[in-house]
């Protein structure tokens, strides 16, 4: 097997999008990702996650990665492998700014030996870890043909003998007023052990160390260079070997093992954020996908959310799903602020994370392989395209309805909130037929009852709340026949006249 991507496998690497999905703002994915390479900007990695594979193969080819990764001794050895990759990148970085040519030879030196370490000990780590996945056996095989090849083993063996070489020189500086000389080392005394040993007497016992870690500049000033100048005209051998390896060796940093170091970053990334938030006891499984569209989670939740709580020590809640191959519609009813629209997002979430090929939020999981995620969400009325909000909402869900296919997701959030309950139920039962005709998996929130048993494809949800308090929210959305009292609900609300705001008002 030939490796090439750590993401993809037969299927031939998309250009990547450089801008989000337009469902991202809507499933809060936007949050999602920017918490996941808050500190990766230098991998580039936000378009990996705009970008879904094509095949329903890839998928499970990145999830057999995601297994693997699960070994908690491998993942640190990856992640000591992008180390030592990030410090050969900032070494051939840094050569950019030096201003002078052996000091930019001895960190392209040190660069290059920096890569070499970094596989080889990759190559040690990789033969004895026991791997499953395609991705890293192919990987195995890559880097034992890569690592025994000539011209790595010349790489690597002509950079340790320049290091080598450069180390057995030794010289001495004599400086008086205004000038200095190089020379080189004949045996002279060193002084510093002579001063140490001069004032050794004066030592009292252990004291406190004052010394303060320096910062390790790279930069040479022009006494500094000049010295080395000096120096390399005493010891030309060593420094025409610097020279010729620097010459040589000029682009020594291998494509394919470039762009996995990047890859790899996708995995390790989304891993380290849910180590973040999986000390609340939260669940996370890798899903089966399915071409069908019957599909299920148990104990999901908004990932997004999760992370927004993960310092603090308020609960995320936990909702089951189940689609049936009758079923497509899932019509989530109740009261405002119940949770209905962070459970819609959930369902967004999962059914995207699913395709991507990473752990999904839940204790087990079967997921639809979609092509595309349509969304909905109430919008505020934007005043400058000079149309008002149900006019909006119609040309949007036009649009959902003219590229949707009976293979894409489509989430609803809370339509027609600006018209009349006349207009707005009018208006979604022929949105509700039409979308059942194309066959779409589909969430719609909303406060209409009576969509929730418009046919036998549609299921009815219900946000609850608690039994002995109805003014409180569990957030739970369960599995029942819609109440009747959501828009009801939804209308107290609006003209202040639920149970709590009636109290407020009339406090003496």
């Amino acid at each position: 097997m030939t490796f090439t991507s750590i993401l993809f496998d037969q299927e031939l690497p998309p250009a990547n999008d450089t801008l989000p999905p337009a469902c991202f703002s809507d499933l809060h994915l936007d949050h999602l990702v920017e918490r996941i390479t808050a500190h990766k900007d230098e991998y580039g990695l936000k378009p990996f996650f705009y970008t879904l594979p094509a095949k329903l193969e890839t998928i499970l080819y990145r999830q057999e990665i995601v297994r693997d990764l699960q070994q908690q001794p491998w993942l640190a050895q990856l992640k000591a492998f992008a180390t030592q990759m990030a410090q050969t990148r900032r070494y051939l970085a840094m050569i950019e700014k030096l201003d002078f040519e052996l000091h930019r030879q001895g960190w392209f030196l040190e660069a290059a030996l920096a890569y070499c370490q970094a596989i080889n000990n990759l190559q040690t780590a990789i033969e004895t870890t026991q791997l499953q996945s395609r991705g890293f056996q192919a990987l195995r095989d890559y880097l034992l043909s890569y690592t025994q090849s000539a011209q790595f083993q010349a790489l690597a063996q002509a950079a340790q003998a320049v290091k080598t070489a450069l180390s057995q020189v030794r010289y001495t500086i004599t400086i008086q007023s205004g000038r200095f000389s190089v020379r080189r080392y004949e045996g002279e005394g060193d002084y510093s052990v002579q001063v140490e040993q001069t004032f050794e007497k004066f030592r009292q016992g252990k004291v406190k160390n004052y010394y303060v870690e320096g910062y390790d500049s790279a930069g040479m000033n022009h006494i500094q260079a000049k010295i080395l100048e000096f120096v390399a005209r005493l010891y030309p051998e060593p420094f025409a070997l610097l020279a010729g390896f620097c010459q040589r060796y000029a682009t020594f940093v291998d494509d394919t093992l470039l762009r996995f170091d990047r890859e790899v970053q996708f995995y390790i990334s989304y891993l380290d954020y849910l180590t973040t938030i999986e000390h609340k006891g939260l669940p996370f499984c890798l899903p089966e996908i399915s071409e069908e569209r019957d599909v299920f989670a148990r104990e999901t939740f908004d990932i997004a959310l999760a992370g927004s709580l993960a310092l603090s020590s308020q609960p995320v809640i936990c909702n089951d799903f189940e689609i049936n191959p009758t079923e497509r519609v899932i019509v989530v009813t109740g009261p405002n602020q119940g949770g209905k629209t962070t459970f819609a997002r959930t369902f967004g979430q999962i059914h995207y994370l699913a395709n991507l090929g990473l752990l999904v939020p839940g204790r087990t999981a079967r997921l639809f392989h979609f092509d595309r995620i349509f969304t909905h969400f109430e919008r505020e009325e934007e005043l400058r395209n000079l149309s008002g909000k149900l006019q909006d909402d119609l040309q949007r869900i036009h649009h959902i309805l003219q590229t949707a296919t009976s293979r894409s997701v489509i989430i609803l959030n809370e339509i027609f909130s600006s018209t009349t309950l006349e207009d707005a139920l009018f208006l979604s039962r022929e949105i509700m037929a039409r979308l059942l005709a194309l066959d779409a998996l589909e969430v719609w929130v909303t406060f209409l009852d009576e969509l929730a048993s418009f046919n036998e494809k549609t299921i009815s949800m219900v946000s609850t709340v608690s039994p002995e308090n109805p003014a409180e929210r569990t957030f739970r959305i369960i599995r029942k026949p819609a109440d009747g009292l959501a828009y009801a609900l939804s209308l107290a609300e609006k003209h202040r006249l639920t149970y709590e705001q009636l109290k407020q008002r009339i406090q003496p």
